[in-house]
This record gives structure tokens, sequence and C-alpha cells, in this order.
């Protein structure tokens, strides 16, 4: 409308802009809408208009695609079959300032993006490439006897399903020499063994291996992780560790990393003697992130009900703990008026938040799920000291940025995807979140009840949200919905977060004085009434529904539709759920007739809805995996088995009610009965054998030894046509450096 001579006033979306000395025609022409300009595609009609619009929108967010295009980058290099050679990680990073620069050049916002989102996908590739060669180191070859082990305790691992672990140093193994010794070595403990604590030398009788390769085509690769970690090889220890005197000490960095965990351990131990091993073990787990305490009982407990994250320290830990000491630092410095009155109150709160996070990342031993949710806190308190908004998409873009900078592997790890993902979708649901309008005078009690409605309604959006955001991943990396996990994790948030976290950050923090036992015991009542509740979810009906994995295109493409929702500006961002919702309506393979395990050890057969388990006391981990994997529950005891099989101490045979005729032997080294052979193969069409020894005549059509297993690791067998069809887990995993040490032999 107009204002005066010279002058209109233009109404936008939010308000009205007053432009003095304008030429009125002018002005209208900048205020319309760029699909309304003379030129622009006027055949597009409405619909396209109004996709013009949605993208003109989107000015201020292409960077949020930025650490977008740089995953994709990591995560094409990690999807090849063979490891590219070194020159090309050092070629593409001329191309990407090539990139970069012509994007200057550029006269189109559009074109100017694309070639900044390409530089960054280039930039992920060369940049995991480059991670790989860095941290590269030598890799066991398999062992067919035990080993003499000599190594310094660098810290207590998490226990595996096998018992109680150890992180060594190696000095010596056996006669391997210095270069074929591996940086570090996890080895697992015979039950009741006492564990030594950090910074020892022991020594100890093992057998020695490589990392162990997927236990299924397909599944995840535990061994990538342990390249990157630097676990060139796993163990059993045959024998207790022996104290074991050194000439001379360790090298400074490993002595100060064994000095720290042996602190760590210290604390631990102090904390489960105060509170008890029924609540101490998850409170030291959650303190300094060992886990060697904690019941199994509590560990199914918690993740039948959704609540396994709190185990594990990652975002939720270190939000609690940095927004803990920023609200109290704050707290302090209102209350000190002479102080209040000479800093900035917020900032130096930010520092405070800063330091403990730190703090806390080195009492948990700087596990990379703590190493990523620090960068990501410490971004956020680095906006607040400039004045930026520390809250935001920007700033969880800039903190997964530097992530993929720091460890491009993590692009392939469930912790990163599911904590990205819920941390995007709760930002872009604060985004939207409508603030109420705060009256300026009403009774408290109107207020108190229409906060609490507000927090309620808060937390179910958060709940709802964040288990929305998660449930792709958890789906395809672990098979399990949580039924009620929605609601253990509604009643469990205010617990954890305003007592239990508090309650054992002062308790660590106060320790070293003798003052730590009653906030510690405040943790430990709270995490008592943690425990409750996973109970009651975990005993409640349906508590877990096995969910099989989708194909293997379907988790790329939910990530893309989850972020095009959060990301997105405007209504087409809505375009994005059918894609981010594929992991529901995507069709499941059908699941294999057959699976065994890397080293020929354990059998598993579909009959059914249900996995028979040939040896169920062996090889239990990968069995349970590769049955959820196709969504088949596993049949874990032997009468099952012998419903089916016929089985002495060494092998079976198919029976009348066996789903395959299948016949299997897991002697290594020692013969099997005179005949025994002959008889598994008249009786079956499928025989596995895990010794290398080939039978010269076998009636059965189909014979796998041992050899076939060192080649391919693990199988899955379909039936096709008269014959069998295989599936073998190297040929899914190719030839990179965290497979090259593979032999289960």
């Amino acid at each position: 409308m107009p204002v005066g001579e010279g002058a209109i006033r233009v109404r936008t979306g939010r308000s009205d802009i007053k432009l003095e000395g304008a030429v009125e025609g002018v002005a209208v022409a900048a205020a319309a809408p760029l699909s309304t300009r003379p030129g622009w595609r006027p055949s597009l009609g409405p619909s396209g208009a109004w996709v013009a619009e949605q993208v003109e929108a989107q000015a201020d967010r292409w960077t949020l695609w930025t650490p977008v295009a740089f995953g994709s980058g990591c995560a094409i290099y990690f999807g090849l079959l063979r490891e590219p050679q070194a020159w090309i990680a050092w070629a593409l990073i001329p191309l990407v300032v090539v990139l970069l620069v012509a994007r200057r050049w550029s006269v189109r916002r559009a074109v100017s993006m694309l070639l900044v989102l390409s530089a960054c996908a280039v930039g992920g590739f060369a940049v995991a490439k480059l991670r790989t060669d860095a941290v590269k180191a030598p890799v066991a070859q398999a062992g067919v006897r035990p080993q003499p082990l000599e190594a310094w305790v660098v810290d207590i691992a998490s226990p595996g399903q096998g018992g109680q672990r150890l992180l060594l140093a190696p000095i010596r193994v056996g006669d391997w020499p210095p270069e074929e010794t591996p940086i570090r070595s996890r080895v697992t403990l015979r039950p009741g063994t006492p564990l030594p604590a950090p910074g020892q030398a022991v020594r100890l009788l093992a057998m020695v291996n490589p990392p162990p390769p997927p236990a299924s085509p397909g599944a995840y690769d535990f061994s990538r992780d342990a390249f990157f970690e630097s676990v060139g090889a796993v163990g059993l220890a045959l024998l207790p560790p022996e104290p074991l005197t050194v000439d001379g000490p360790a090298p400074w960095r490993l002595r100060l990393t064994m000095a720290v965990n042996a602190a760590r351990w210290a604390l631990t131990q102090r904390i489960v003697r105060t509170l008890g091993p029924e609540t101490g073990g998850l409170a030291a787990a959650m303190t300094t992130g060992h886990e060697a305490y904690i019941p199994r009982e509590q560990v199914d407990n918690l993740r039948a009900a959704g609540l396994a994250h709190i185990i594990s320290i990652s975002g939720l830990h270190m939000a609690i703990v940095g927004g803990f000491a920023f609200g109290l630092a704050r707290l302090l410095i209102a209350a000190w008026p002479w102080l209040a009155l000479r800093v900035h109150g917020k900032k130096l709160a930010a520092v405070f938040g800063m330091a403990a996070i730190g703090g806390y990342l080195v009492l948990s031993g700087s596990p990379p799920p703590a190493e990523r949710a620090a960068i990501t806190a410490t971004v956020a308190f680095a906006a607040i000291l400039v004045d930026r908004q520390a809250i935001s998409l920007h700033a969880l873009a800039l903190a997964a940025m530097a992530v993929l900078l720091a460890q491009p592997e993590a692009v392939t790890e469930p912790g990163f995807q599911m904590s990205f993902a819920a941390t995007a979708a709760l930002v872009a649901l604060a985004e939207i979140w409508p603030r109420p309008v705060k009256e300026i005078d009403v009774p408290w009690p109107i207020r108190a009840v229409q906060g609490g409605a507000s927090w309620t309604a808060a937390s179910i959006a958060v709940s709802f949200v964040a288990g929305l955001a998660t449930g792709p991943f958890a789906i395809q990396h672990f098979n399990r919905v949580s039924t009620w996990g929605l609601f253990a994790n509604l009643a469990v948030a205010p617990i954890s977060s305003f007592l239990m976290m508090p309650g054992l950050a002062l308790g660590a923090a106060l320790a070293p004085f003798g003052l730590g036992k009653w906030p510690l015991e405040v943790a430990g009542w709270s995490i008592g009434l943690i425990n409750q509740v996973a109970a009651w979810a975990a005993a409640a009906p349906m508590s877990q529904v096995v969910v099989a994995s989708a194909p293997d295109w379907v988790l790329p493409v939910s990530f893309f539709g989850l972020l095009f929702t959060c990301l997105w500006r405007g209504g087409l961002r809505w375009a994005g759920l059918p894609l981010a919702l594929a992991i529901l309506w995507a069709p499941r393979p059908t699941a294999p007739e057959v699976w065994v395990s890397a080293d020929g050890a354990a059998v598993a057969m579909r009959d059914g809805k249900d996995a028979v388990l040939l040896r169920p006391d062996v090889k239990l981990f990968g069995a349970e995996l590769w049955a959820r994997r196709r969504g088949l529950t596993p049949l874990e005891t032997e009468a099952a088995r012998d419903a089916r099989f016929a089985c002495d101490a060494w092998s079976c045979t198919p029976g009348p009610a066996a789903p395959v005729r299948l016949a299997a032997a897991w002697n290594l080294k020692r013969p099997l009965k005179p005949g025994r052979l002959e008889e598994m193969c008249a009786a079956a069409e499928l025989v596995i054998l895990r010794n290398d020894v080939r039978p010269e005549s076998c009636a059965a059509p189909t014979v796998l030894t041992g050899a076939d297993f060192a080649r391919g690791g693990a199988v899955e067998l379909y039936r096709d046509g008269k014959g069998w069809r295989r599936v073998w887990a190297q040929d899914l995993r190719g030839r990179r450096p965290w497979t090259w040490g593979f032999d289960p032999r």
C-alpha cells in the first residue's frame, strides 16, 4: 500500500518493509515471488510455481547438505569391494580445489551449490582413504597353536559373550617379528579369572587370531571397527594372566593412557563397593565406561525395554553432564552479583560446560560414541561463545562435518547413524514446535498445570520423534523393535536427567575427597527405579518384536528421506516421509535354508519361522544374529535339535523330521568313528565338514569343507532347483585392509 511520495510498504510473510525512494513498479517487482516474475518458467503452472517457491525457500539451508555429501563420499569408499590405490586419493584433492574455485565463477546459485556438494563428496572419499592408510597396522594371522603373550594391560574391555576381556598392548607374541606384532589385542579370560588392573605387565597363554569376520553374509563387520581402533588380534586366554617383570618402562603415551585407565578402574571398583553389584555395575558403566560388573539380566531387560542406549556413553550422557554443568555455572554466577556484573555469565558457563564435557570424555575412556558426542556438545557451547544459536541445524551440520573429518569410518557405524538422525529430527522438531504465549498475570496453580501439560506434550513428542528417527537403523542393524520403548523412555527420562546423571557426576567429582557417597547413593536409588521400569517393560506381553533386515538399498533411502524431512523447509519436506519409512514397506528377501559360521563350527537351518541350531552352545552370538536378520526365532535347546537330527559329540545326521537333509561334522583334528562319514554322505544331500579333508567318494551332491570356509567365511545356502546356491560373506566384504588377515583355520 502507498505510504507517501516515493515510498511504498511491501507486505511479506512476516512483516511490512518500507522502501524509501523507490519507484512503485520496481518495488513491486522486487517484492514479487520469483515464480511470478517475467521469464520465470510461466509454463510450469501453479504446481511448478509452488515447487519453485519451495526451492527458493532453501536459500540459507543448502549448507546443511554439505556433511551429507561428505558422508556419502565416505560411504562410497567403504562400500567398495576392492581397495583403491593411494594415488587416487591424492589426485582427488586437486579436484576438490578445482570444484571450489569453479564455484566462485558460477553465476547461478544452484550450480554453485552443486559444485560445493560435489567437492564435499569427492573430499569425503579422499579423506576416508587417507584415514585408512594412516591407521593401517599389523593384523594377526590365524593361529593353529597357543601362543605365549607378553603385554601391558591397557584397559578392561567390555565383556563379550565368552566372558571378561582385556585390552592389551603386546610386547611379544610367540616368535612373531616386531613388524608383524599387532599394536593392540583383545583377550577373553576364562570365567572366574581375576582381572588385573590397567598398567600391569602380564604373561599369558592364548589362542590368537585376527578379528572375527561377519557372522553371516551382509552382517555388520566388527573387524572393520577393530581395524580403525588398531586392534589387530583377538584371543582366548587358556591360563590366568601372570605378573611379568619388564625391562624398561612403556612408551610415555602408553603410560599416560594406562594411568588414566587405572584411575578409571579404581573409581569403577569404588562405585561398585559403594552401591553393590545390583546398581553399582550400571552406575560404573555410565560413569567410567566399564561394563564389567553389569549383571547379564539387567542388560537383557534394558535391551528388551528399549533402554540399552543408557549403558553406552553417548549423546544423552554428554548432553546431561554438559547441560548440568552449564546450568549450575549460570546459577552460581547469577548468585554472585559482583561477578555477574563483570563477566558474561552465559559465555563463562559455556566454558564450564566444555570443561565438563572434556573431563567426562577422559573419565569415560574416550570410546568413539563419546568422542562424537563430545564434538557435538563442544560445537554447541562454542556457538554460545561466538553469539550464535547453540541448538540449530547449522551447528549440527558443523558437528557432523567435524566428526566425519576426524573419523570418516563413523559413517558405517550404527551409533553415528542413530545419534545424528535422532538429533537432526529433534532439532527440526524444535524449529516447528509452537511457542506458547506467556500471560503476564496468571495464578500459579494454573501456570503449574499449563507447564506440566506443556512438558508432558514435549516429552511425548521428543520420545516419539527420536524413536521414529532411530527406528530404521534399529530394525536394519539389530532387528528388534521394543514395543514398550516409548513408555519406558518417557518414564526413565526425568529420572536419568534430574537424579541419576547429576548424582553420578557429583559422586565422581567428590570421590577423591571422600565426599562422593551421598550423591552416589542418590544415583543408585534412581538406577534401581530404572531397572524396575526395564524389568516391567521386558516382562510385558510382546516386549520385543523381531523384524527381518531389509535389502541393502533400503537403509540409504530411509536415511535420505529422514534427512530430507528434517533439513528441507516448507511443505515439500513431507515428500521425504515415505522414503524415511521405506524400512517398513520394503519387501524382505526370502530367508536362506541353511547358515554355517565362518569356521564351519556352527550350523543352523530354517524350519518355518524357527532356526534350528545343531550346536546350541557354540557360536551362539553368530547364530542369534543370523536368525534375527532373517526374521527367525532361534531354537537354542538340544531337545529341539534332537527332535530333527541324530547327533553325537562330533556330528549330526538328518532324521525324518529334519527340514533339510543335512549332515555336519565339527571335528577339527580328532577322526570320526569308523563308518560315520560314509553314513553322513549316504543320508544327506548337503554335508558340512569343519576340517579340510574332502572325502574321495561321497554320495551327497554338495560337500563343504574347512578349505571352503577359509576362503569364503560364513555362508548362506538357498535351494536352487536340485542344487544349492551359496552366498559367501567374504565375497560381499571384498578385499579391504580389514579383511586381509581373515583365515578362520
